[in-house]
């Protein structure tokens, strides 16, 4: 893997792993009281879909083996653009079930 392909692949590694250690042991609930950790979680998404735009710019091969990485593209630019009409249920269902699956294809991905 190239140098800058593997600085995309840290740097949304980085930033699934913040949103893990941010939710950890939260509940839908919690999410939505705080506004704090909603932003904190919607930034780290943010991070993690332009560093996706990024790697896939620089080496589709490697973006394709991350499962839904155009979602995360699009999710971004929601974030970015559609800021208004995030669905915060939406995204802590994106945490409860995709944030897995994408913390689990960056450790194949590393592995390789």
């Amino acid at each position: 893997m190239q140098l800058e392909a593997r600085k995309y692949v840290f740097d949304i590694e980085r930033a699934a792993r913040a949103i893990a250690s941010f939710t950890a042991g939260k509940t839908l609930d919690d999410y939505l009281a705080d506004p704090l950790l909603r932003s904190g979680v919607e930034r780290q998404f943010e991070i993690a879909g332009e560093a996706v735009n990024k790697l896939a710019k620089t080496s589709l091969e490697t973006a394709r083996t991350i499962r839904d990485y155009r979602k995360l593209i699009a999710f971004r630019n929601v974030l970015i653009h559609g800021y208004a009409e995030v669905d915060d249920r939406l995204v802590w269902d994106l945490v409860q079930s995709k944030l897995p699956q994408l913390l689990t294809d960056l450790e194949t991905l590393a592995g390789s």
